[in-house]
């Protein structure tokens, strides 16, 4: 059998309108082939990110499973309903453990979205993620821990955002529970966490968020904040960085999170490349809308093709 890759990079995401004639061909508009389909030919992981909105349904996650199911190598990271995480009110209060409200219905449904998709073995973590309000208190401390223990048998990531976090003392909590740390990219505005590249269990995760200042807190649509397009100068400084989370991990995803227009799928695409060493295969119309693209990728006419998932 062949060995599981160690280094798995997504997208976060692969539900979007606007990735259609970007990074979708017709086939996959028209619904000859799933979205999923024609993802996992590219890459061998992608971020379910709907789940940080509304509960996954075991009925739509068997049928992720069954779509992806001809790639063996493809798995689901998946975020944590946000009922867990972000207070009901986020936009006009601060999030702590005082003001984050799950109840027992939301464990309940937010498990069997995840069941299924982890008894299908396809299910490679679950992603905690907390926003910059939510600092490192005793009593936010206290919370995380128990809801730790309450997801204790999906391998876990927490992913903060506040620069308080950044210290001996939680990588020593998050080792003790085998708790991955999230090394992020996001604008360091305030006291937001700069980049890492912690290890703290043996999931390594990354995610790339975009640097995009001015749209960050400001903008009415929250999409706008994820329209940013990394350099390959950029992309370098976290290639060394990925590489040294390799190093201390049996498995590191990285997600890219800047999925306006498709530019996540461009930048992860690169990333691949890069730490590969190696050209990789691209959609044709990536290609087309990026040209700089080139510079590591060749255009995968195959992939489109409907019947080609029931020949692998």
């Amino acid at each position: 059998m062949k060995a599981a890759p160690r280094i798995r990079i997504g997208t976060a995401g692969w539900s979007y309108k606007d990735w259609e004639g970007v990074f979708y061909p017709a086939e996959v508009q028209r619904k000859k082939v799933h979205a999923l389909e024609y993802l996992a030919h590219f890459f061998d992981v992608v971020e379910i990110n709907t789940s940080f909105y509304g509960h996954i349904r075991p009925e739509l996650a068997r049928l992720w499973v069954r779509k992806v199911a001809w790639n063996p190598n493809f798995v689901f990271t998946a975020k944590l309903h946000r009922s867990f995480t972000h207070s009901p009110m986020a936009v006009m209060e601060p999030t702590s453990a005082a003001s984050i409200r799950p109840t027992d219905e939301d464990e309940a449904k937010a498990r069997e979205g995840l069941d299924a998709i982890a008894g299908e073995g396809r299910l490679g973590a679950l992603l905690i993620q907390f926003p910059v309000s939510f600092k490192n208190t005793s009593l936010n401390r206290e919370y995380l821990e128990r809801l730790l223990r309450q997801f204790i048998e999906y391998p876990r990531v927490v992913e903060v955002r506040h620069d308080s976090w950044d210290n001996a003392e939680t990588l020593a909590l998050f080792a003790r529970q085998n708790v991955a740390f999230c090394n992020i990219d996001q604008p360091t505005l305030g006291r937001s966490l700069a980049p890492t590249e912690h290890v703290t269990a043996a999931v390594g995760y990354v995610r790339l968020h975009g640097r995009n200042y001015k749209d960050w807190f400001n903008s009415d649509d929250r999409n706008d904040r994820y329209n940013y397009l990394y350099s390959e100068d950029e992309l370098g400084g976290w290639k060394d960085k990925i590489e040294s989370v390799t190093e201390k991990a049996e498995t590191t995803y990285v997600i890219t999170n800047n999925h306006f227009q498709g530019r996540a799928g461009v930048n992860a695409l690169e990333l691949k490349s890069m730490l590969s060493g190696q050209r990789v295969k691209a959609p044709p119309e990536l290609l087309n809308t990026y040209p700089e693209l080139r510079k590591f990728a060749d255009p995968d006419h195959e992939a489109a093709d409907p019947n080609l998932s029931l020949l692998a």
